[in-house]
């Protein structure tokens, strides 16, 4: 069976996307089971557009495809329900229908028994 990961991605800056992304893909790479949630200071990341924004940063990978292959690869990738209200998002804004809008437990229940778990 495959180690968990948990990537937790909790604000609105680029120091905050990037890491969640390439700690992500790069756990994948790793073959582990990746879960990565967005709860609402980072939110903004789930929606179509934003990570656009960034564009490519000197030194680093595309964070639009790294999203991507995170998808690609089998990464389980949920906005927290509360961000819903709570930033005025519409499920319809989301750049992927492969986010997962889920409350928390229920999240952290699919990702039980993680053995390593980020913060950004």
């Amino acid at each position: 069976m495959a180690q968990k990961m948990v990537v937790v991605c909790n604000g609105e800056e680029t120091k905050n996307i990037m890491p969640t992304l390439i700690f992500a893909s790069s756990g994948l790479a790793l073959d582990y089971e990746v879960h990565v949630i967005f709860i609402p200071g980072g939110a903004k990341w789930t929606l179509k557009g934003e990570i656009e924004k960034i564009g490519i940063l000197k030194g680093m990978p595309d964070p639009v495809q790294l999203f991507r292959d995170i998808l690609d690869l089998g990464g389980r990738v949920v906005l927290c329900e509360i961000a819903l209200e709570n930033k005025g998002i519409s499920p319809e804004n989301l750049r992927d229908s492969r986010i997962a809008i889920q409350k928390v437990p229920p999240f952290l229940m699919d990702a039980e028994g993680a053995t390593m778990s980020y913060v950004f």
